[in-house]
């Protein structure tokens, strides 16, 4: 039975690549490499928490110019050494206007890249590995610079470590907590940091370590280097802002380059600063979302990772925009996060692309 279901499954998803490479002009050659490479997929039991994600799937990412053969190289590089391909997605984007035709020649091929991007995931199977993953990811490196593009990694034994920013607000650091408990999301919560006592409770009610950086204007660069010095101590990987009411220094962003996830409603910017759903309620929105990005040095105005809406009404009061508000913010943060956490999100220039799940 479990036979079956993996060779219907890869003849599924053999015919959705051939349908999409089709599209993308890519050669039959290139069809090919990917079919078989599918048909290596295999042994997809074994399953161990963590939404049911198997201990032995890696997950790579590979961004950079469009060009034919890119989906053949990298399927064939690891059918070659005994991995089975689970899914593979790859989204190619319009021209971009900024890049000049580019011609890369090697000693077996001519690329010509016309200012198209081209976005892929690939998770695979490594149980049957031949090789040293030291070997694997040597050759992904060279086949990046043979296409001029990134990669991104994560052989998926290794679970993330994630710490928890807070402040007062309560709901996001409940969902959070309560989302992990259930095995929703696969990573690690060594700590949580806030600026206020207020949270303690829910953090010793998980178990989790509760530490409190009290930042006033006169103290935030010294308070923000203890908090580095701490995420350091604790091999912190992804840094998560659930509704932590602190502008964090250009220093602090820098150091944590797309690890840092924020989120806030979204009347930004036309209700900045205190009160939003008193002043968006007084105006009669119609429409009251929430946003989550990665953030950085310029506020609020990070690659967008997730957003959703909910429409209101003058029936709706102040209470009714903050309770759906909250609902947004909650769902809309634990989406993002599980999108980082499953390597998900290529980031290019100040937008995201996301994978489905």
């Amino acid at each position: 039975m479990a036979t079956r279901f993996v060779a219907a499954a890869g003849q599924r998803c053999s015919r959705l690549l051939r349908r999409r490479v089709l599209a993308r002009n890519i050669s039959s050659n290139d069809v090919g490499w990917v079919t078989g490479s599918l048909s290596g997929a295999k042994n997809l039991g074994g399953i161990v928490g963590c939404e049911g994600k198997t201990k032995d799937r890696a997950r790579l990412l590979v961004s950079g110019p469009d060009a034919t053969g890119i989906v053949a190289s990298f399927s064939q590089l690891l059918y070659g050494h005994g991995c089975g391909i689970d899914d593979c997605t790859s989204e190619s984007s319009e021209e971009d206007e900024d890049q000049e035709l580019i011609v890369v020649r090697d000693r077996s091929v001519q690329l010509q890249h016309h200012g198209r991007m081209f976005f892929q995931r690939i998770l695979f199977d490594h149980t049957n590995l031949q090789v040293e993953r030291a070997v694997v990811e040597k050759e992904i490196k060279s086949m990046c610079q043979k296409f001029g593009m990134e990669s991104h990694l994560s052989w998926g034994d290794a679970k993330r470590r994630m710490a928890l920013f807070v402040s007062k607000y309560d709901h996001c650091l409940w969902e959070l907590l309560l989302r992990h408990r259930a095995g929703e999301l696969c990573c690690d919560i060594p700590l949580i940091i806030s600026n206020h006592e207020d949270l303690r409770a829910v953090a010793e009610t998980f178990e989790v370590p509760y530490n409190v950086f009290p930042i006033t204007k006169d103290n935030k660069v010294d308070q923000e280097q203890r908090q580095m010095e701490l995420l350091e101590e604790h091999n912190i990987d992804l840094l998560v802002l659930a509704r932590y009411m602190q502008v964090l220094t250009p220093e602090f962003t820098d150091a944590y380059h797309s690890q840092i996830i924020n989120i806030h409603h979204s009347f930004l910017p036309a209700f900045m600063g205190a009160m939003p759903y008193h002043r968006a309620h007084e105006r009669g929105v119609k429409l009251i979302g929430a946003t989550a990005h990665y953030a950085t040095t310029d506020l609020d105005q990070g690659p967008i990772i997730e957003q959703d809406i909910t429409r209101v009404s003058h029936r709706d009061d102040v209470r009714d925009l903050i309770r759906k508000g909250r609902t947004l913010e909650r769902n809309v943060l634990v989406s993002a996060v599980k999108a980082h956490l499953e390597d998900r999100i290529i980031v290019h220039r100040n937008k995201c692309i996301v994978f489905a799940e």
